[in-house]
């Protein structure tokens, strides 16, 4: 049974363990001297590992291949900041060793609850059409296991066990708060297309041992298995409009959104472009906060490259954190025109000044201070809006008279 998840890291900081992983890289390198060792990237539920064998590795390079099972033995520590593993030991496991829930990550949120709220959605369509069709994937039993089950990508988000599940819920959240906030989007067809959209991973992706591709996949792609799949259920709902079909199919092939990222044509109606958008900002927000996650223990607020989104990224909440803790003292800043107006008229000034006598200033007496410095004192202070008026007023130039 494995004891030792990659997330336990930092519990063993500098410690032996023995533990067992699925090789997700796999390199041989040289180092300055000439001599080989051994860098692979280590793999469990809980994320990945860079680990290194760096002496005797002629008979463990040939040992092992990427995506077997090994047991390793070796020393975690920290290199430029990030967990490393030296390795002492590594064999490739027997099919019997194997418990392939240990290496597979999983979406941590309740799936058949994910599904419930997907049902939900669904009959809460108007378009008798629509609800038909989605009741046809969703009473196929081969279909809702694999659809609770699939990653939603190899590695670049919702890369888990239930993965796809998780982004369509999300993905039909957004969208159905977004259609409310345009009307001449249809709410139904939008949401039909969140549904389908990425329903072709189901074949394109494998992942009983880790998440790689199918021959399928690699030859068709999901958008192909997609309209394989739509044509078969639409076959099974008598009368389907071919205009519903047809904008289906656009939503399908359209929603990478450019050329350059596999989509033959560009969205071309309101539904299409929402779903292209939702999509990609759902698969983003999924890629920075799985990157959080994974290097949550760093201390910097910057995370490291994130090759998707092609920059490094900043974690505002550590980033945040940082600064207040920083601060000793948090003040809420005055109004600057209180502050002002306090300058300008003193209250030592404001107060009238007895004289030796005790008998008050005369009124023509040079340092008297006027009666209506006492009521302007009393007044409240001004707002930094009547300051600012104020001040304008002051320095108005007015064109003198012809």
């Amino acid at each position: 049974m494995k004891e030792f998840y990659i997330s336990d890291c930092s519990r063993q900081e500098n410690q032996t363990i023995t533990s067992l992983f699925v090789v997700a890289v796999k390199q041989v390198k040289s180092k300055k001297n000439g001599e080989l060792y051994l860098s692979v990237i280590l793999a469990d539920r809980s994320g990945q590992l860079q680990a290194n064998m760096w002496d005797n590795v002629q008979d463990t390079i040939s040992a092992f291949d990427q995506d077997d099972f090994v047991k390793v033995k070796g020393v975690i520590h920290k290199y430029n900041g990030r967990w490393q593993l030296t390795i002492h030991k590594m064999r490739k496991l027997g099919e019997s060793e194997i418990d392939y829930s240990d290496y597979l990550p999983k979406t941590s949120k309740d799936i058949d609850q994910l599904w419930h709220t997907l049902e939900g959605y669904v009959a809460s369509f108007e378009n008798p059409w629509l609800k038909a069709l989605l009741h046809e994937f969703m009473s196929d039993e081969a279909i809702v296991t694999a659809y609770k089950n699939a990653p939603a990508a190899k590695t670049l988000h919702h890369a888990f066990v239930g993965g796809l599940l998780d982004h369509v819920v999300s993905l039909f959240t957004v969208c159905d708060l977004a259609s409310r906030n345009y009307p001449q989007v249809n709410r139904d067809l939008l949401l039909s297309g969140a549904f389908l959209h990425d329903i072709g991973k189901l074949h394109e992706l494998t992942y009983q041992r880790s998440i790689s591709y199918t021959t399928e996949g690699q030859l068709l792609g999901h958008m192909i298995i997609e309209l394989e799949m739509l044509h078969q259920k639409i076959a099974r709902v008598p009368g389907f409009p071919p205009e519903l079909k047809i904008l289906l199919e656009h939503m399908i092939i359209s929603h990478h959104g450019q050329y350059e990222f596999g989509s033959p044509k560009l969205p071309m109606f309101p539904e299409a472009l929402m779903l292209h958008y939702m999509d990609d900002l759902d698969s983003k927000m999924e890629s920075m906060r799985a990157q959080f996650e994974r290097e949550a223990e760093f201390d910097s607020p910057w995370a490291s490259y994130n090759p998707s989104l092609a920059r490094p990224l900043l974690n505002t909440k550590k980033f945040l954190a940082k600064g207040l803790a920083a601060s000793r003292i948090v003040e809420t800043p005055k109004p600057a025109a209180a502050e002002s107006v306090a300058s300008v008229v003193p209250t030592e000034e404001i107060s009238p000044a007895e004289e030796p006598n005790g008998n008050s200033p005369k009124a023509d007496a040079p340092d008297a201070v006027p009666a209506a410095a006492t009521v302007a004192s009393e007044k409240p202070a001004l707002s930094p809006l009547e300051a600012l008026e104020q001040k304008f007023a002051a320095h108005k130039v007015t064109s003198k008279p012809s």
